[in-house]
């Protein structure tokens, strides 16, 4: 699905966007800026769909009038959380661009991909409302310098925020539920892994049970974990860990071990 067919699904097309009295030609003279963003590397990973409707906006713009040269596409913060500002250099950067009066439009699919929380949210549409800078999603174009559309942009906001107050119940509710009957499985120290049949078991590999068993021997001679921690990287001896995510899940990698993992 590309762009025109998202807005042809809420009732708009280009055309009728380039009418709107919102769109200036001073907007058009600054960058179209489309931001693009997944909540996590699985996501980036396994919900590509999203990912392509999202690039799919630089031919919104080109629709709308913008030269292909003042498009700008950030996506520095795919497979990063919207919960917080902080660690998000693309909306960082964005925030960046809109400050010094370089934007003249911000393109995303949904407010949620710019921000789940209200203080960023609110803060990027001050600033747009300061700068004339429009925001627009599958539903049609904004500007925050409008009161109704403000009010629309803030509740859009809210509600966003509150999607993910009831997604983060929903899933503590669902791990809750799990541990009661006992089939909750979580993170297991090195040396101990999941059966097939979801028990708990030594790790499979001889050579990391033997290096185990080893550390819990030199920590009963030494007495403490720095020494523990000193011991091993004086002796190069390195731990079997396995990969809990991405492409390599449940491979074995061996590393040097820190106070935190021994």
């Amino acid at each position: 699905m590309n762009a025109t067919t998202a807005l042809s699904k809420a009732g708009l097309t280009p055309v009728d966007e380039g009418r709107s009295e919102k769109l200036r030609p001073f907007h058009r003279e600054r960058l179209a800026v489309v931001y693009v963003r997944q909540s996590t590397a699985q996501q980036v990973l396994e919900h590509q769909e999203s990912t392509r409707l999202q690039y799919g906006l630089v031919n919104r713009a080109q629709a709308l009038g913008w030269n292909p040269s003042r498009i700008l596409v950030i996506d520095d913060d795919l497979g990063k959380s919207g919960t917080s500002a902080q660690g998000r250099a693309g909306f960082q950067r964005l925030v960046s661009e809109v400050s010094l009066d370089h934007v003249g439009v911000i393109f995303g699919v949904e407010m949620s991909r710019l921000a789940r929380s209200n203080r960023d949210w609110h803060q990027l549409l001050e600033l747009c409302a300061l700068f004339r800078t429009l925001i627009a999603d599958v539903d049609g174009i904004y500007d925050p310098a409008l009161y109704n559309d403000r009010l629309l942009l803030g509740l859009k906001g809210t509600m966003s925020e509150a999607e993910l107050h009831i997604l983060k119940q929903r899933m503590y509710q669902g791990r809750l539920s799990k541990a009661q009957r006992g089939d909750l499985q979580f993170a297991l120290p090195v040396g101990y892994v999941w059966s097939p049949t979801g028990e708990i078991q030594f790790d499979p590999d001889e050579q990391v049970q033997q290096i185990v068993r080893f550390l819990f021997r030199t920590f009963d001679e030494l007495g403490t974990l720095g020494g523990l921690v000193r011991y091993l990287a004086s002796h190069h001896i390195q731990l079997g860990v396995r990969v809990r995510e991405g492409p390599g899940k449940g491979g074995l990698v061996w590393r040097c071990p820190n106070r935190a993992t021994v």
